[in-house]
């Protein structure tokens, strides 16, 4: 048996975004054409550290200038500041490396701030216009492993489960091997169908015999 990060050994139920009213007509029938749209994630912390940093360096800037505004002398550091700005060229080593540094930054919270995130989130069919479901791959991949495991003749399996592929790896230790595939291939596409992802991942299925021990 594998471990459990590959197994997917989870609890975590599906994530819901609405309520339903309790009382509700039928649903309808899900989307079959609509193009699903991930879930987003909220950045806290990216977003709470770059608004922590210009914070204090807004802090800094703002009491030195009011103390220059009254009457007294600017701070050291930014005296030194100054000096270096002004007589430091462009390609000189730390002026290149501190425009690498931040254009790094600047890119990075680009990139944070264009992506969805949460890819371990796989949305689900809104079956309501209300309501948005999503499924944790370990939640999906422990599905497909319980259910390899019922098939006649598989020892073991491990399953990993991406957004668009879930890869089946299982040993059996009995039966003719095609026989296992193809039972396992149909065991599982009807399993993955009745996931209710808006994007069912393909399956990948490998089957083989155990191992020689020592």
């Amino acid at each position: 048996m594998s471990g459990p990060a590959e197994q997917g050994a989870t609890s975590r139920p599906p994530v819901l975004e609405g309520q339903a009213g309790a009382q509700q007509d039928p649903p309808p029938a899900p989307e079959t054409g609509a193009r699903a749209r991930r879930f987003w994630s909220a950045r806290r912390l990216p977003a709470g550290i770059t608004a922590l940093v210009l914070l204090v360096l807004a802090g800094a800037f703002l009491y030195d200038v009011s103390a220059v505004r009254a009457g007294r002398r600017a701070l050291g550091w930014r005296r030194t500041l100054a000096r270096q700005l002004a007589e430091r060229p462009l390609d000189d080593t730390w002026v290149l490396v501190g425009a690498g540094v931040a254009a790094a930054l600047g890119l990075w919270l680009l990139l944070l701030a264009l992506t969805p995130g949460l890819r371990s989130l796989l949305p689900m069919r809104r079956t309501h216009p209300d309501v948005r479901a999503g499924l944790h791959r370990d939640a999906a991949a422990t599905v497909l492993r319980d259910r390899a495991m019922e098939v006649a003749g598989v020892q073991s399996a491990r399953v990993r489960t991406r957004r668009a592929r879930a890869k089946v790896r299982a040993v059996s230790h009995f039966r003719d091997l095609d026989d296992v595939r193809t039972e396992l291939d149909a065991v599982l596409t009807d399993t993955v169908r009745g996931l209710g992802l808006a994007r069912p991942p393909k399956l990948s299925v490998r089957v083989r015999r155990p191992g020689r021990k020592g």
